[in-house]
């Protein structure tokens, strides 16, 4: 499958499991039910002005007036907004978009929700998806983890592959894990399954840095 097609899947079991859920139900994004979440994905793919305010705290209130209208709607349109995917001139609707822009936010989030559950399970992701997602961080990791002030070594478990180095300082951090809960980590969720190992003093300046793009 290709990463659009991972992107798209990710995408409807997403839907499902919110509409599962109910709006009220917590997720691992700070402060935000699965409504607040789905709100969130709408404007990104669907209000490219308000949008901006995601990013960009000067544009904030832009956001924030077109998430308030959104909210308004009932729970299970808004879901079905989500699942449909973004409107025909989005830019999100170019071809192979899905795929570039959309498969980590829909992983992430798809994870965002369901982690945030009463005891929660790993999924068993297929191995081509576990090696996009392998592919992905290596691409991305040094954005995300652009804050960290310890150099991090990325370890796969599930697989043999090359070990990812960011920086290069004597006092490192290992993180070990499969993709899906290497790049959750990266993303500063700790819901995770990661053994993370180094100095007790770098372990620490890890935990403490702010993660994500």
């Amino acid at each position: 499958m290709s990463a659009s097609s991972y992107a798209a899947l990710e995408r409807a079991e997403l839907s499902a499991t919110m509409l599962a859920l109910g709006p009220d139900a917590p997720t691992l994004c700070a402060g935000w039910t699965v409504k607040d979440l789905a709100i969130h994905l709408i404007v990104r793919e669907g209000k490219p002005l308000a949008a901006v305010g995601i990013v960009l705290s000067p544009f904030a209130a832009l956001t924030a007036s077109a998430s308030a209208k959104l909210a308004q709607r009932p729970f299970s349109e808004l879901v079905s907004m989500v699942a449909d995917g973004p409107p025909t001139l989005s830019v999100f609707s170019v071809p192979g978009m899905e795929g570039l822009a959309n498969f980590l936010e829909y992983v992430v989030h798809h994870e965002d929700v369901r982690r945030a559950q009463p005891q929660w399970t790993a999924r068993d992701l297929d191995r081509a998806e576990q090696d996009l997602l392998w592919s992905r961080t290596a691409s991305t990791a040094r954005l995300i983890a652009r804050k960290c002030p310890v150099a991090l070594r990325l370890r796969r478990t599930d697989a043999t592959a090359p070990v990812i180095a960011l920086k290069s300082t004597s006092d490192a951090v290992t993180l070990a894990g499969s993709p899906l809960e290497l790049i959750l980590r990266l993303y500063g969720r700790t819901a995770v399954n990661v053994e993370v190992s180094g100095s007790e003093q770098a372990v620490r300046a890890f935990e403490q840095a702010p993660l994500g793009i």
